[in-house]
């Protein structure tokens, strides 16, 4: 596409030069003098002036002899000017000699003028380069400046490099278009962790290659498949490896993409997207975030936009005008699930949700091998154990721990990545950055040893507590001033009152053995407060895990008579609310009793262990075994 001519200043100067010159070169030929209002007169009352154009600052007009007839003391004084440019058919004698002189307030040159019979005439003095000059300059200066701030406009709109007419493509799609080649083509070899739903999608990508193998029974071709499922689960990599399988351009935008300061840009930009996507079909739309712009569309709602409405309905309207043969699948991808709009959740849209959910032991061992393929790893590190020390992490996490455990080893300037680098790595994720730097005074560091040492004794010897891995009074992140790793040695989906019983009382030891070992407890158990409150009133509003109130789920929840989403909340009366907090207090009274009490019992382990973190600082498992015996 050949490039298009811009408009320059440098041309602009040239056009006016060029207009000053027309004017100075085909002025009127003469030799022109200027003549001092003395000698005009002189020259009047001699009767050598032939003709007068009165203007309204000059006079001006012909002489009817040469100059050197004036009186030769006054025509040394006069200043003869240049000769215009001289036509190639006009010689110097034939040009008459032309006087110009200021115009002064006399009344009696009217009289002179006809009493010396001098052909006179006014005239309205008009530059008409200067006056061309007042109306273009104006108007030159408003197209600068149109310009300019149309440009700032568009760049900030349209993400820069566009220039001023992109102001007016504003309606246009935003989306990128991903042709699938070998460099840089994704496939299901590089998702790992999410098998179900690559099983799932796999019937897509065969739809996509062969869309005549179902069609020939008469079956509908799937319009739209919703990825749902927590930040970092590969939801993005997963749609992109659908595109990679099936090797058909891929179009890529988020839900924000389609939202402007303009009136009515999202639902052009949705009918653009498509437009474009039925000109490359059979192809894949995929919209991140799609709950930017479809939430529910609540009769009730108070904080309503009609934009975000309107590109909604051009969306839904657009899923339902695919033709029979349209091969395009819309893929959307959100972790908002429960406010998406009932209407993109029908049959016909978005057909088939797949969960893309957190991986397993299994999964998360087979996405550290993707994301170690290319890193140099020792021979005793076991991904198995990595994986079995990362529960709940998801796809993104385990990715950022290779990446940490090889700038680790890389900052100590080893050959390959050790599995202490991973531990490491894996602290730094949950705990935070290492500061041994921080100045702790002594008293406080002996009340940090004791609380972490409170933490490990009544979570090593609580059942259903998850085992602990390691103790340190190290300072990390923002306000750890130490911390305890209990992680669980295999996958848990379903816990036991006794388990969460058993949670509760591991995160309150700390502040236990604080008040046992000083008489008084400090700020440092704010953060295992601030747990402790939110599992025990779970356990009483969602699990029905209460003596008072047995098998009711209490949990507060939007409700909407309309769409089942709204600003409508589920009452509970003051007597109900009364009996959760008395339920809620007397789990956490309980728990703490009991986690004195066994601090009580295993008091010297507290003391030797507060004791050796005072001088080693960390301790693994195998310390905190050697100290507190078996079970």
């Amino acid at each position: 596409m050949p490039e298009k001519r811009k408009f320059r200043i440098p041309f602009l100067l040239i056009f006016i030069l060029f207009f000053i010159a027309i004017q100075f070169l085909f002025k009127p030929p003469g030799r022109e003098v200027d003549l001092t209002y003395d000698q005009f007169k002189d020259s009047l009352r001699t009767d050598k002036i032939k003709s007068v154009i009165i203007g309204q600052n000059e006079l001006t007009g012909y002489l009817k002899n040469p100059t050197d007839s004036l009186n030769k003391a006054k025509t040394d004084t006069i200043k003869h000017k240049k000769p215009g440019f001289i036509l190639p058919w006009k010689t110097a004698k034939n040009l008459p000699e032309k006087f110009q002189v200021v115009r002064l307030d006399d009344k009696e040159l009217l009289d002179e003028l006809e009493k010396h019979h001098v052909e006179y005439e006014g005239k309205i003095q008009s530059n008409w380069f200067m006056n061309l000059l007042g109306w273009v300059a104006p108007i030159l200066l408003l197209f600068v400046i149109w310009g300019f701030f149309f440009r700032r406009m568009s760049s900030n709109i349209t993400g820069g490099g566009g220039g001023a007419q992109n102001i007016f493509n504003v309606g246009r799609s935003k989306a990128k278009l991903f042709v699938v080649d070998e460099k840089n083509k994704i496939t299901f070899d590089d998702v790992a962790g999410v098998d179900e739903a690559k099983e799932e999608l796999s019937e897509l990508i065969e739809f996509l290659k062969t869309p005549g193998k179902f069609t020939r029974l008469g079956a509908k071709l799937p319009r739209g498949v919703l990825l749902v499922g927590p930040p970092g689960t590969g939801k993005t990599l997963l749609a992109r490896a659908v595109a990679g399988e099936a090797q058909v351009p891929f179009f890529s935008l988020t839900g924000s993409d389609f939202v402007e300061m303009f009136v009515g840009v999202g639902a052009a930009r949705v009918r653009d997207l498509f437009k474009e996507a039925k000109t490359k079909s059979p192809c894949i739309i995929f919209i991140d975030e799609i709950d930017a712009i479809g939430k529910s569309r609540g009769a009730l709602q108070i904080n309503s936009n009609d934009e975000r409405e309107n590109t909604l309905n051009q969306l839904l309207s657009e899923m339902d005008g695919f033709a029979p043969g349209d091969a395009i699948i819309l893929i959307g991808s959100t972790n908002r699930p429960e406010v998406l709009d009932r209407a993109l959740l029908r049959p016909g849209r978005f057909d088939r949700q797949v969960l893309v959910d957190r991986p397993d032991l299994r999964g998360r061992q087979d996405i550290l091998k993707v994301h170690t393929r290319n890193l140099k790893l020792h021979k005793d590190t076991d991904l198995r154990t990595v994986a079995s020390q990362t529960p709940g992490f998801s796809g993104a996490d385990l990715a950022n721990i290779c990446n940490e455990a090889a700038l680790l080893a890389s900052r100590k300037g080893k050959h390959s990545i050790e599995p202490e680098d991973f531990q490491e790595a894996i602290e730094r994720v949950i705990a935070g950055l290492e500061r041994k730097n921080r100045l702790i005074n002594e008293k406080e560091r002996k009340i940090v040893a004791y609380h972490e040492s409170g933490h490990a004794i009544v979570g090593y010897f609580t059942p259903g507590a998850d085992p602990v891995q390691k103790v340190s009074i190290v300072p990390r992140g923002i306000g750890a001033l130490g911390y305890t790793i209990q992680s669980p040695l295999e996958d848990r989906f379903l816990m036991s009152k006794s388990e969460l019983l058993g949670k509760i009382k591991g995160m309150l030891g700390g502040r236990a053995a604080e008040e046992i070992v000083f008489g008084d407890i400090s700020t440092g158990a704010s953060n295992d407060l601030e747990r402790v409150t939110q599992i025990a009133y779970d356990m009483i509003t969602i699990y029905g895990m209460s003596d008072k109130l047995k098998n009711l789920s209490l949990k507060k929840r939007f409700q909407n008579q309309l769409l089942g989403n709204d600003m409508m909340t589920e009452r509970r009366s003051e007597k109900m609310e009364q009996i959760i907090d008395d339920e809620v207090l007397s789990i956490i009274d309980n728990c703490y009793t009991d986690a004195k009490n066994l601090l009580n019992e295993k008091r010297d382990g507290l003391n030797k262990m507060a004791e050796l973190l005072l001088k080693q600082e960390v301790l693994n498992a195998e310390d905190v075994r050697n100290i507190l015996g078996d079970k």
